[in-house]
């Protein structure tokens, strides 16, 4: 299961550090105890939107920016949640399908336009 307390804490711990600050300037900043603050970066406290508005007030970074970051971690534990539990292609559409070899190409250089139900995507 997908936690978006935990992921909401990571983003938040990451940025904090990538400031250079520590828990407890951020956490006399946007008023919050140190140890609280500490619990929501760790997932265990669900922070309320007032909270979460002192810590990116704190942090200077806008909600939206860190709402962004916590959508694209939320998307890529769903990809990866549900690459865990692989379903097969059915017969039909497999037939469709060619294969493609796109190796010693950088990964960003790589764009794959299909259905969604029309490919399997290995990593190597």
């Amino acid at each position: 299961m997908i936690l978006l307390r935990r992921l909401l804490g990571d983003v938040l711990r990451r940025q904090r550090q990538r400031q250079g600050r520590t828990l407890r300037e951020v956490s006399s900043s946007a008023r919050v105890s140190l140890g609280y603050l500490s619990e929501v970066e760790r997932g265990q406290k669900e922070a309320s939107s007032e909270l979460l508005s002192a810590i990116c007030d704190a942090l200077d970074v806008r909600m939206s920016e860190l709402m962004r970051e916590v959508s694209d971690e939320l998307s890529l534990a769903e990809l990866a949640q549900s690459a865990a539990v692989p379903e097969p292609v059915r017969a039909p559409v497999r037939s469709m399908l060619n294969s493609v070899s796109v190796a010693g190409v950088p990964p960003e250089r790589v764009t794959i336009k299909a259905p969604a139900e029309a490919v399997d995507v290995v990593a190597a």
